[in-house]
């Protein structure tokens, strides 16, 4: 169970993150339109778990989840400034399907209802 600092903590990289998407971290190989799910940090904030969601090709998350991965330190630092931490946690980049899953039964929800299936 995670505490309310390390609560705090996962939300604020999470927005942190986020913004350094669209505006700061500039990579071909990032594609699809790419979500952060969650964040989840460890009860000391050394270790953090993000969950990202790309919505596109299989070949555009493998690209994507590799560009982050390699980015993983760089963004590091800059997260340890901007939310001034003593120690810049680990970022453990995971894909996360959830989006996708709930677009596919959407989809089928609908067809259900117009008949289609």
């Amino acid at each position: 169970m995670q505490g309310q600092r390390a609560i705090r903590v996962s939300q604020n990289i999470k927005r942190e993150l986020a913004s350094m998407l669209m505006r700061d971290i500039k990579d071909d190989r990032i594609k699809g339109l790419v979500s952060i799910v969650e964040v989840e940090c460890s009860a000391d904030i050394r270790s953090c778990k993000v969950f990202i969601s790309v919505l596109g090709s299989e070949e555009d998350e493998k690209s994507t989840m590799e560009a982050l991965k390699e980015k993983a330190g760089m963004v590091r630092g800059e997260i340890c400034r901007r939310l001034h931490l003593r120690f810049a946690p680990e970022l453990h980049f995971r894909l996360d399907k959830s989006l996708e899953r709930g677009s596919k039964v959407t989809e089928l929800l609908g067809k259900i209802e117009r008949g289609e299936v």
